[in-house]
């Protein structure tokens, strides 16, 4: 069978994407280049290049392309599901990177600490998250527990499910938090209604709720900032 014409080991080695990274760095390669690095290999009548162009055009920028689920990224003819694995997993691997800098073990004695460390995390997430983060005596994060996925309510997030891993570790305070797919981090009544409820169990068990974070797009709201609880 004849090498397809469409194959990059074809084009002249000073232009070949993984070529010019190992010898210039990443930084001189387009988007589109270092996409098709990741993609590997194209098919019979395009190549890993044209394959990662199709992606951002079809979703319009690296960012709303890493929002995409594995499923998603497949509608793109040529993309199975080995190669959107692999972008899922380079993606994942992106915003952990951005949660993590400069934490060895996470400290949370400000809102904006909160936000700066779950935003890369939660900001792409296409259902509602709810997840409470258990602090010790220094406010350092002890552990991380999600409680819920899928729209918020009472009945789901419930003050026994909240504060069973508290009282287990046991912790000295937790944050609470839960992401808006809309982008919109404003609370809603609902989200009132159950930061009250918690603030109010949690005085009962000598847990103090420290705040409660909604995240929403680039942006969040404090609830304790604003005098809330």
């Amino acid at each position: 069978m004849a090498e397809s014409p469409y194959k990059i080991s074809r084009w002249p080695k000073k232009e070949r994407p993984r070529e010019r990274l190992l010898q210039h760095g990443p930084q001189p390669l387009t988007e589109a280049e270092l996409l098709g690095i990741l993609v590997g290999k194209g098919t019979r009548k395009k190549t890993a290049i044209d394959l990662a162009r199709e992606l951002l055009d079809r979703y319009e920028s690296l960012q709303k392309l890493f929002s995409r689920s594995p499923s998603e990224l497949m509608k793109v003819k040529g993309i199975g599901s080995a190669k959107a694995a692999t972008l899922t997993a380079a993606f994942e691997l992106v915003r952990r990177i951005q949660s993590q800098k400069n934490m060895v073990r996470a400290s949370f004695k400000r809102s904006t600490d909160v936000a700066n460390h779950f935003l890369p995390l939660m900001r792409d997430l296409r259902k509602e998250v709810f997840k409470v983060l258990l602090l010790n005596r220094a406010n350092r994060l002890i552990k991380e527990v999600t409680i819920s996925e899928g729209t918020l309510e009472a009945s789901i997030v419930h003050p026994r499910d909240v504060f069973r891993e508290a009282l287990l570790e046991p912790a000295a305070g937790i944050i609470l938090i839960h992401n808006h797919p809309s982008g919109n981090p404003s609370p809603s009544e609902e989200d009132l209604r159950i930061t009250k409820q918690l603030a109010e169990a949690g005085r009962l068990l000598g847990i103090k709720v420290y705040d409660h974070i909604i995240l929403g797009g680039e942006s969040y709201r404090s609830l304790a900032d604003e005098g809330l609880i």
